[in-house]
């Protein structure tokens, strides 16, 4: 891996095609602009329409001649997700890119009555990436990336009580869901080697890199001074947005990113160049991402198909 890749580094992507969730804002805004730029047609998977359109109309501005377009995809709605698949889904996907998320909010549920942030970061992902399978298996070169973080660190999955229902604390439901996203990597990767398919699943993490996220929680609650705490913090320690977006920009577009691989920023895994991004061990387990495999397509309803030979 070159130690400055950048986004100038991003191959040609004239002719194929990327679906980004949550590209409205922050690393998926800026994943989908610099995918753009360099020739792709990217649909903007969002839930909002205003600010879908909104980043529509940004990335339009940027980039002259952009093939770009929102589709609606609320992934905390299991029945939006199956809609986008079945009505706003192109034909031919060469980049699924697994980006939108919620960190450490409140508790809630999503329509479909699983905590939010489980729901969000791992089943809508889980769900939709089932439902999207067979048209990345028929396009060569394809590949899926999934953007967890590095703050899996703070939490293993509880087998037992995904739903968070017995214990709720948001930083740690956050950490297991994004344990959860590289567990649904690692089990999707091994199971496309199994079958010989040539489709790649990695995983990414922009480390801390100036985005909303932060201080959406904070904002939701009315806790001003916390609000203003996070946003001080993306001023003087994160990274822009535009270089939080570089880990996943290269687990889409680079040669040679391997299967289950982890890309983040630097060698410290906060801020820097894209490189190998340490992970839990855990996160490798067969037994417990098959188990994981399991219950979530009971709880999605979203059975996959077999991989076969791509």
């Amino acid at each position: 891996m070159s130690h400055g890749w950048s986004a100038d580094d991003i191959p040609d992507q004239n002719g194929r095609t990327a679906v980004i969730t949550g590209a409205n804002s922050g690393i998926g805004l800026n994943t989908a602009r610099e995918l753009a730029r360099c020739g792709a047609r990217v649909l903007l998977a969002c839930r909002d329409e205003t600010r879908g359109r909104a980043a529509e109309s940004l990335i339009r501005k940027a980039v002259t001649g952009a093939d770009v377009a929102f589709v609606p995809l609320d992934l905390a709605d299991l029945r939006s997700v199956r809609e986008f698949a079945a009505t706003h889904a192109p034909d031919r996907i060469d980049l699924l890119i697994n980006n939108a998320g919620v960190m450490a909010l409140p508790y809630g549920t999503t329509a479909d009555g699983f905590e939010r942030q489980f729901g969000v970061n791992h089943l809508g992902h889980f769900a939709l990436t089932g439902l999207l399978l067979p048209r990345l298996l028929d396009t060569p070169g394809a590949r899926v990336v999934t953007v967890s973080s590095g703050l899996h660190a703070l939490a293993d999955l509880d087998m037992g009580d995904l739903n968070s229902e017995r214990d709720y604390r948001r930083w740690i439901a956050y950490g297991r869901s994004k344990t959860a996203n590289l567990l649904f990597v690692h089990e999707l990767a091994r199971r496309l080697d199994g079958a010989g398919s040539r489709l790649v699943a990695a995983a990414a993490h922009p480390g801390y890199a100036a985005t909303n996220l932060q201080s959406a929680a904070a904002r939701m609650e009315n806790r001003r001074a916390a609000e203003r705490l996070f946003e001080l913090g993306n001023r003087i320690v994160a990274q822009p947005a535009s270089a939080g977006a570089l880990p996943t920009l290269y687990a889409a577009t680079a040669p040679g990113v391997r299967p289950d691989s982890f890309t983040g920023p630097g060698p410290l895994g906060w801020r820097g160049a894209p490189a190998p991004s340490w992970r839990a061990g855990r996160t490798r387990d067969d037994v417990r991402s098959e188990r994981l495999w399991v219950a979530s397509e009971q709880l999605t309803g979203v059975r996959y198909p077999e991989p076969g030979a791509a």
